[in-house]
């Protein structure tokens, strides 16, 4: 549910009553005519069919992914010639027909906690923010999944501005390697292996809606999941969706990852304030497709993200039907305190009332984890994250005013 941003006018705005299937423009992979076809973020079957086309014997074109595949993903080369297991002839023949590429990074920041945020250029000049969170033993990566929301949900700044695009595969998995990048954590051939994994977990909590780019969150969670590449389990992987029922099912069957939902409320009145998707798939269909996801996945249990806004959603009365609602569901709940950002129209619960809160649900049999706000000196904590030059163009009132609460 972490937000991110970017600087860009939307091509399309998409309301929650819009279709499933929205008219969203994604960036091929072949760039303009004479160029070079990116090879990060193709599943391994597109992978074979663009070496083929490319002049690769189809008998060979197996074992010539398993080489090149293991070049780009294990060990983090960008350099055709560098895959010294390829004839010199192959490797310029890939050099003139494929490129390796990845988004760019504009500017880095650290936290004082170590929370690192990066602000990437994809194609078309967009700009995104992905953060990397340094935890004991483990380090999750939060990315996102298109440029700019759809869903506009009140209490965080990434709803403050429209949809531009989707992102392809290869601008998803490249998150992950520009990260690994930064942290140096590519193996170095013929040091002595070490297990020890800097980007452990990856979040799909940054901007947009996972579910309504689902092919493309697929493909690259294919990616970033093979076991001869990055290699992280379905299990270090969770998507956050806002509640994009119909696909909930098609996340389960064709990803199998872990799955956070933004909840937020406990009464469709107020859901529809906070996360206006509600208005189109309200609180009894939501949970009646979530009863189905811990089978259909073999998933051990849902999370249900829940901010703690002062005096709209953090009473005692919240906080039992919380965990009446979700009755029979494996689950924890994830408790948030809000994050302020520019113009926000809500206020932080306070810690007192946030533990009480947690207490009942704790009580009720759930875990009940308050998240400690990570990277709030750089903009970076949950909800907050937005780029610079989108940073207050709307002003409190305006931002209120779209989340139909009085003017401050």
């Amino acid at each position: 549910m972490t937000c991110l941003a970017q600087t860009d006018r939307p091509m399309t705005d998409q309301s929650p009553s819009a279709p499933i299937t929205q008219d969203v423009m994604t960036i091929p992979r072949r760039l303009p005519e004479g160029g070079r076809v990116n090879l990060v973020g193709l599943t391994r079957e597109q992978f074979r069919d663009a070496l083929i086309a490319a002049g690769t014997p189809e008998k060979q074109a197996r074992m010539r992914v398993g080489q090149i595949w293991q070049w780009i993903y294990h060990w983090g080369v960008r350099d055709f010639a560098a895959m010294t297991n390829l004839a010199k002839d192959y490797r310029a023949l890939l050099a003139d027909r494929f490129e390796i590429a990845l988004p760019e990074v504009v500017t880095r920041q650290v936290s004082a906690d170590g929370t690192r945020k990066y602000l990437l250029r994809i194609a078309g000049g967009h700009e995104v923010e992905t953060v990397y969170i340094p935890e004991e033993n483990r380090g999750t990566l939060c990315i996102s999944s298109q440029v700019g929301c759809t869903l506009t949900c009140s209490f965080c700044h990434t709803g403050t501005q429209k949809l531009v695009r989707n992102l392809t595969a290869g601008e998803i998995v490249g998150q992950v390697m520009v990260a690994r990048d930064d942290l140096g954590e590519w193996p170095v051939p013929g040091a002595p292996k070490d297990e020890t994994r800097l980007v452990s977990n990856v979040v799909l909590m940054g901007m947009g809606e996972p579910l309504y780019n689902l092919e493309n969150v697929r493909d690259a969670m294919k990616v970033v999941m093979d076991g001869e590449g990055l290699s992280l389990s379905r299990r270090r992987i969770t998507l956050s969706t806002s509640g994009v029922v119909p696909e909930i099912t098609r996340a389960a069957e064709e990803i199998g990852c872990l799955l956070a939902v933004s909840f937020h409320a406990t009464t469709d009145e107020v859901r529809d304030r906070l996360v206006p998707i509600n208005k189109r798939w309200n609180i009894e269909t939501l949970l009646a497709a979530l009863r189905d996801y811990p089978r259909l996945s073999n998933s051990e249990r849902i999370t249900f993200e829940y901010v703690m806004l002062k005096d709209v959603n953090d009473s005692d009365a919240d906080a039992r039907r919380l965990v009446k609602l979700i009755a029979g569901i494996p689950a924890k709940i994830n408790l948030i305190p809000f994050n302020e950002w520019p113009g926000a129209p809500y206020e932080r619960s306070d810690w007192q009332r946030i533990e009480a809160f947690a207490d009942i649900v704790h009580k009720a049999g759930y875990a009940s984890p308050i998240r400690t706000p990570r990277g709030e000196d750089i903009m970076a904590a949950c909800g907050q994250l937005k780029s610079a030059t989108e940073r207050a163009r709307k002003s409190r009132a305006s931002i209120a005013a779209e989340a139909g609460l009085p003017r401050p």
